[in-house]
């Protein structure tokens, strides 16, 4: 059931769970239309690409800096309220801003702030689970669900307001964030001196460097989701309503596999549940690129999300912490986010932004497909042997 906390003993659920569900909030009113938001103030699809990749580009950095300031000085929520403060206060200039170089100072700074949440609360997360990872996907389900209750409200929107009121909707999910934050609690990350080793022997293991960079390509290749998705079903005639349904319905199928992931993994190994993400990707993007036109092509294209992100983000996140030991947990979840969801969606948004003018939007996404499916072939080559 949704509703009913895991049975881990002494954990926050529901303060955890209503962070998720704000910062997803967040993110569900911001990624699938400010690209929308971005194209009324006349931009072009190249210098979109460019801003939209800067968030992803300050992931590079931003996690392993505030994941580094975490594993000194031990206060992860502290830093995530004072980062998400900095981060509303960023996004306020957007009231103020819209010349393309003052658009890319904003999301600099902007990028840069917002990088600190996820890793630190990701590893605040495992550490409150102590160890009873098969319960994370019930915390953070709701994620998903903020994400749902935003995208298809402001959808609707959109459909009789202007795109610049998005402005305000998503400076009141950065509120609600802020909030959230102050109700959560700090957590102990296990036994600190559990690690055998420094950082960099971990990450010259074999299996480490072939699933990071499976993520890494695993990221690049959802580059023309995430930046032009919503942008190419306008243009194909769906109204902004229907295309916040469509985001919902993949998202609906990431909540029903984050719930069925404890199941999942009792029953099949994370490399293999890693592999059927990865197939999954190739033909999802195979089917918007090329079925951007039937409504059932989409709907099962978006249904794919649950693999693509759900499963694959619960697995990926699962591995890291296994492999990343005692004071390195939030130092790995910073190089997992870097790595895939910072230089592969910085590279993605770019590529894809490019792409879109020169060759496509379908070979666009066709090209996505090729990059999910060398990461197929990478992970099964290096990290299968690893028998995780």
């Amino acid at each position: 059931m949704i509703l009913s906390p895991p049975s881990t003993h002494r954990v926050p659920y529901w303060r955890l769970s209503a962070f998720y569900f704000a910062y997803f909030a967040q993110v569900g009113a911001a990624a699938p239309y400010f690209s929308l938001y971005l194209a009324s103030l006349g931009l072009a699809a190249a210098q979109i690409g460019v801003l939209l990749s800067l968030g992803q580009l300050m992931r590079v950095v931003g996690p392993n800096f505030w994941g580094w300031m975490a594993d000194r000085g031990g206060q992860r929520v502290r830093i995530i309220r004072i980062t998400l403060a900095c981060g509303g206060l960023c996004f306020a200039g957007f009231f103020f801003v819209n010349s393309f170089w003052g658009l890319f100072a904003l999301l600099l700074a902007l990028g840069f702030f917002t990088s600190a949440s996820m890793p630190l609360f990701e590893s605040l997360t495992l550490a409150h689970l102590r160890g009873v990872i098969g319960d994370y996907g019930a915390i953070r389900l709701w994620g998903s669900v903020g994400f749902i209750v935003t995208v298809t409200l402001v959808g609707y929107a959109l459909d009789a307001l202007p795109v610049a009121s998005l402005l305000w909707m998503v400076l009141a999910t950065y509120a609600l964030s802020w909030i959230c934050s102050l109700a959560i609690t700090e957590a102990s990350p296990g036994n600190a001196h559990a690690e055998a080793g420094p950082v960099w022997a971990i990450l010259r293991r074999p299996e480490v460097v072939a699933l990071l960079a499976a993520c890494f390509l695993m990221t690049v290749a959802h580059g023309p989701q995430y930046a032009f998705f919503s942008i190419y079903l306008v243009d194909h005639g769906y109204s902004k309503a229907a295309v916040g349904w469509m985001w919902t319905y993949g998202v609906v199928a990431e909540i029903i596999v984050f719930l069925l992931m404890p199941a999942l993994m009792r029953r099949y190994s994370l490399t293999f549940i890693l592999l059927v993400c990865f197939a999954a990707s190739v033909l999802r993007f195979l089917m918007i690129g090329w079925g951007v036109d039937s409504i059932p092509v989409l709907f099962a294209a978006q249904l794919l999300h649950g693999l693509t992100f759900g499963a694959y983000h619960a697995a990926s996140v699962t591995l890291i912490h296994r492999w990343f030991q005692g004071a390195h947990q939030v130092r790995g979840q910073a190089i997992y986010l870097s790595v895939s969801f910072g230089a592969g969606g910085v590279l993605g948004s770019m590529l894809s932004g490019l792409g879109w003018d020169s060759i496509g939007p379908a070979w666009t996404f066709s090209a996505a497909a090729l990059a999910a499916l060398a990461g197929f072939v990478l992970l099964y080559w290096k990290v299968r042997p690893a028998r995780v």
